[in-house]
């Protein structure tokens, strides 16, 4: 039998070690609910470029949401593969997210001897919005249509600026070349800015750049539009036509903006970032944010994500291989 007093102290002592346990209890929910401090946004490309616009807007929706800080962390470089695999070997806790654009999973694989991470490494959190790009030419070129231009191409070569090896207006100016048989010598520049500038000064005489990049250019009346590449018109250039309107439906090329994290994280913690995403992309400052970059919201996730990267990655191979393009 148990004596009282022995009794009431063993009852007292287990009160007091029941409200410790339930005092601890709302400190240990909060140590695991995320996110429970700053996540960082690795952008593999320049400041300044749509890529790292967009990536500030969607991390201040997210820094409202959640109450914690979304920095914004450029790491150019090597067509994107440095942010790319500074990620990929990062903690698979949610806490780093790669922003980048499609190019580095589906044109830098065929263009790099040797990757500095595999693919299994990283996984699509969302295709969150894409864009087509301008066919733009500077004051030298006389050709005032792009049939004129591949007219002309055909006799001799252009030079063309792009953003850098590997990056989209690189390969769809070979895109160009092989579809219609017109020449050109390309001229990588260290992103978009450069390569614009490259475009007023006669440096180069065509581009195929980011539209935003171009615009004031083609406002002032400094550089021509020739096309854009996308399957509709821009908002910002309704003016111009697609390349599809034109019967070159081969030139058709598009950028996809997309998140991706380490393979490894866990699933809840992809759930949390991927509805904070929808639900960031759904709202009217990031909807004129996408106007003012010439993107459209596209909102892939899952097997439609990977899918849509695998089909373009297959594409871009052909093309490759097909031109011959190589990184300088």
């Amino acid at each position: 039998m148990t004596h009282p007093t022995l009794f009431g102290a063993l009852r007292r002592l287990g009160l007091v070690a029941a409200c410790a346990v339930l005092a601890l209890c709302p400190v240990a929910h909060a140590d695991t609910a995320y996110p429970a401090k700053p996540v960082k946004f690795i952008t593999n490309f320049p400041a300044g470029g749509p890529l790292d616009i967009l990536g500030r807007a969607l991390g201040d929706v997210l820094q409202k949401e959640f109450k914690q800080p979304f920095v914004v962390d450029n790491r150019p470089g090597a067509g994107g593969n440095i942010g790319a695999d500074l990620v990929a070997k990062s903690a698979a806790d949610g806490y780093t997210v790669l922003l980048s654009i499609d190019t580095t999973f589906t044109i830098n694989p065929h263009l790099y001897a040797t990757m500095p991470f595999a693919a299994r490494d990283l996984k699509p959190l969302m295709i969150f919005s894409s864009s087509g790009l301008t066919f733009g030419v500077g004051p030298s070129v006389g050709a005032k249509t792009l049939p004129e231009f591949v007219a002309a191409g055909k006799a001799q070569p252009f030079t063309f600026a792009s953003a850098g090896n590997g990056s989209p207006g690189h390969i769809a100016a070979e895109i160009f070349a092989n579809a219609t048989g017109a020449k050109i010598t390309h001229v990588p520049y260290k992103g978009n800015a450069p390569a614009v500038m490259a475009m007023l000064s006669g440096e180069v005489q065509a581009g195929i750049v980011a539209t935003p990049g171009l615009l004031p250019q083609l406002q002032a009346g400094k550089l021509r539009p020739l096309a854009v590449t996308g399957r509709q018109r821009s908002p910002l250039l309704p003016q111009v036509p697609t390349v599809g309107e034109l019967g070159l439906k081969d030139l058709e090329f598009e950028v996809l903006y997309l998140a991706m994290v380490p393979a490894a994280t866990p699933e809840p913690v992809m759930q949390t970032l991927r509805t904070a995403l929808a639900s960031a992309l759904a709202q009217p400052e990031i909807r004129s944010r996408l106007t003012t970059l010439d993107m459209v919201a596209v909102g892939e996730t899952g097997s439609a994500a990977t899918q849509h990267l695998a089909t373009s990655h297959a594409r871009y191979g052909k093309i490759v291989k097909a031109t011959g393009m190589k990184v300088d």
